[in-house]
């Protein structure tokens, strides 16, 4: 177990950094989750894979792992849709946290270590503010608690503005001024009881938790006044992270190390969005390509880089899992073994997926010539290679076809998905065989799927195959 030369790429010091975490084989992750107003979209997703790929490395490097994702469970869209629709906001929340929740499952996110949600975690919120109020960073005004800004940026040591770049005259909170606030940009910590709106009771009055002090209020609570990394899109850099690291540091707390940005999923060159109508959902996504094809899509590009959508980048995507999984097929699918050197040091690079994805793919090209030269054990000692660092990238065919990242899938899809890499890897060897005028070796794979009950059709676009009884249906 070690970082080695692991280096992260810290947006508030702007360059790559080695890391030491706070504590000798321990690290702790704080990352922004879901805010469950609507179903979610492969661009919220992008964030869940990027920062699983992150986990899954530090947890393979022999690190025990501390991973909280928070969920935003009470916010001004949350309660104005739920009223929108005539439904309680609790139960508008937890519908769509389901939602949530269902998609990192399908797409093979691991479980969070612990996911806490704002409105169970007032009494840290109240403590905080208290401290602030204390310290001379915070004031209450009219039953809401504000964060003093200006106060902050006398203060010896303050740093704000820095993790984000913007000069505190060009600031814009996003909140209405007055309220009894004293500053612009200052920014509310507590927010006063409206009618109609859900309330907790605090000694400045009774109101609802301000965005930027539960995830403060929840990252020191599970993981310590100082911890390793802070993770979260792009868009949270300001105001959310920035406001954090400001509310903690006047607190007292050393807050996160390193902060980590992944970039966004844009579509025809803008970020994708509900307001811009190019969502893309989850259930939508995998009428085109399965979990993992997805997930291998979603993490293929560098976090730190934009992920543009086309079905063509989604296609070519799909296709370059097929082409491990297919390898994997033919060897017989061995136990994983070790990563190669090159993808150790593609990951300890800033988490480096594309240039982790390429030794994969190098290592799966020299196990199909070893196949073509009937190599068999250095394509198998081959095959371990690339299941342990695909299992890494949480995208091992193997796991998957066992069921062991699609818990979100029934049994039944399970065995598809392990028939599908079977049934595929057979009709490749069917048509080398039939490209080599081997008409024996053809005739007895197409024999022996009959046998089996899968009927293969030849078509312009390779073979297809479906199972007898699927294949009676259409014809019925």
């Amino acid at each position: 177990m070690t970082s080695g030369n692991l280096r992260i790429f810290d947006t508030a010091a702007r360059r790559l950094r080695d890391f030491e975490p706070v504590r000798p084989g321990h690290v702790s992750i704080y990352l922004c989750g879901a805010t469950p107003q609507a179903a979610p979209h492969i661009g919220h997703l992008r964030s869940g894979v990027a920062f699983d790929i992150v986990r899954r490395w530090f947890m393979a490097k022999g690190f025990d792992v501390a991973f909280v994702r928070n969920v935003t469970d009470i916010d001004d869209k949350i309660l104005s849709k739920a009223e929108a629709h005539g439904r309680p906001w609790w139960e508008w929340v937890s519908t769509y946290e389901r939602e949530f929740a269902r998609a990192y499952d399908t797409l093979g996110v691991l479980p969070p270590s612990v996911e806490p949600r704002a409105t169970g975690h007032v009494t840290q919120m109240v403590d905080y503010m208290s401290r602030l109020i204390a310290a001379g960073y915070a004031y209450a005004a009219n039953g809401s608690v504000y964060f003093d800004v200006d106060a902050w940026v006398r203060a010896e040591g303050s740093d704000y503005g820095a993790l984000s770049g913007n000069r505190v005259d060009q600031m814009e909170q996003g909140e209405p001024d007055g309220y009894g606030k004293r500053g612009a940009h200052d920014f509310a910590l507590w927010k006063a009881a409206k009618p109609g709106e859900p309330s907790w009771p605090t000694p400045w009055g009774p109101g609802r938790p301000g965005w930027h002090l539960e995830c403060s209020a929840m990252a020191t609570w599970y993981l310590g006044s100082e911890f390793d990394i802070h993770g979260g899109g792009l868009d949270l850099q300001f105001p959310h992270h920035e406001n954090e690291a400001a509310q903690s540091h006047a607190a007292g707390d050393g807050f996160a190390r390193y902060w980590m940005h992944n970039h966004w999923v844009t579509m025809a060159g803008e970020k994708m969005s509900k307001s811009l109508g190019n969502v893309l959902s989850i259930d939508n996504m995998l009428t085109m390509v399965r979990p993992v094809e997805l997930r291998y899509y979603l993490g293929s590009a560098h976090y730190r880089s934009v992920l543009e959508y086309s079905p063509e980048a989604l296609t070519e995507a799909a296709a370059g899992y097929r082409r491990i999984e297919d390898f994997l097929a033919r060897v017989g699918m061995p136990e994983a073994t070790e990563w190669t050197q090159d993808f150790e040091r593609a990951l300890d690079d800033d988490f480096s997926v594309p240039r982790a994805l390429a030794e994969i793919h190098r290592v799966v090209r020299e196990g199909n010539k070893a196949l073509a030269a009937k190599d068999d054990a250095l394509a198998r000692q081959r095959a371990g290679e690339v299941r342990a660092m695909a299992g890494v990238l949480g995208i091992d065919p193997g796991a998957w076809a066992d069921g062991a990242s699609t818990s979100g899938a029934s049994a039944g899809d399970a065995a598809m998905a392990a028939l599908g890499v079977l049934v595929d890897a057979e009709l490749a060897r069917r048509t080398q065989a039939r490209a080599e005028k081997d008409w024996a070796v053809a005739d007895e794979v197409r024999d022996r799927l009959a046998a089996a009950g899968i009927v293969v059709t030849d078509t312009a676009d390779g073979p297809q195959w479906a199972l007898q009884d699927e294949e009676r249906d259409r014809d019925g």
